[in-house]
């Protein structure tokens, strides 16, 4: 309705679902007079930034498709989905446990982040970050219960970040990077619990026998790029794992007896 003005809401102060997306808000203070709002969504506006008011109720929030450029000033206590696709940020720096401690999902799709320092969001479960020119990971460490992750059309040519740490990741998206080499896929060795993979559009994915080089890398696969794992390339990956176990004790056998 190319609504600049929202004014007449403060009076409505028991409305708990908001829907302002698609008009042509700069201005969100009216519904700090919204104590009980549970859900509020301003989609395709022209907000520049994300702050507003505590309100200890809101439980999810959508600002997709503005102009936001930082994560300032969200404070909900009892927000659990927060998205913010499409939108201009940089820097996830702003986002804390000691303000958002129920935050479980995270939608930054589409914006200019280049890397992932600045999170601090232990309680957060799925964490969206597809095309977002992210050239390297930092601070994952602290996502002790991430369970999604999604970094698909990125730039990430390494796969350093990742942390032994993070216990419950099960789902990693990593389609249309620069991954080139399998040593990088080696690094996922310590994500315990993944057990879905996705690495289309790789430059590691035109390599000869790329399935079962995985797969010998990363033997609790589940899934690899949207394919079950079936049992006849596990018991494979099992044969070429164990060959090369071998090789390498044979090496250090040698190496042993030349020091002696």
């Amino acid at each position: 309705r190319s609504l600049t003005d929202i004014s007449l809401l403060k009076s409505f102060i028991h409305l708990r679902y908001v829907d302002l997306s698609e008009n042509k808000l700069q201005d969100l203070s009216p519904l700090n007079s919204l104590t009980e709002l549970l859900w509020l969504k301003v989609d395709g506006n022209l907000l520049t930034s994300a702050c507003m008011q505590e309100l200890s109720y809101l439980q999810i929030i959508s600002f997709d498709r503005n102009r936001i450029k930082d994560m300032e000033g969200i404070t909900h206590p009892r927000l659990a989905t927060l998205s913010l696709k499409e939108n201009k940020i940089q820097t996830m720096l702003g986002l804390s446990q000691d303000q958002l401690f129920s935050l479980q999902v995270l939608e930054l799709r589409g914006n200019k982040l280049k890397s992932t320092a600045g999170l601090s969001l232990p309680k957060l479960k799925k964490l969206y970050l597809a095309q977002t020119n992210i050239r390297s990971l930092e601070g994952l460490e602290g996502l002790e219960q991430l369970e999604t992750l999604h970094l698909r059309d990125n730039k990430l040519e390494a796969l350093d970040g990742f942390s032994s740490s993070m216990k419950c990741l099960q789902y990693l998206n990593l389609r249309n990077n620069g991954i080139g080499s399998f040593q990088e896929v080696e690094k996922l060795q310590v994500l315990p619990m993944l057990q879905a993979l996705v690495l289309l559009e790789n430059p590691c994915a035109d390599e000869p026998n790329y399935r079962l080089e995985v797969l010998a890398l990363l033997p609790h696969l589940q899934r690899l790029d949207k394919e079950a794992v079936e049992q006849d390339e596990q018991e494979e990956a099992m044969k070429i794992r164990q060959t090369r176990q071998e090789e390498k004790e044979k090496v250090r056998t040698v190496w042993w007896g030349e020091e002696e």
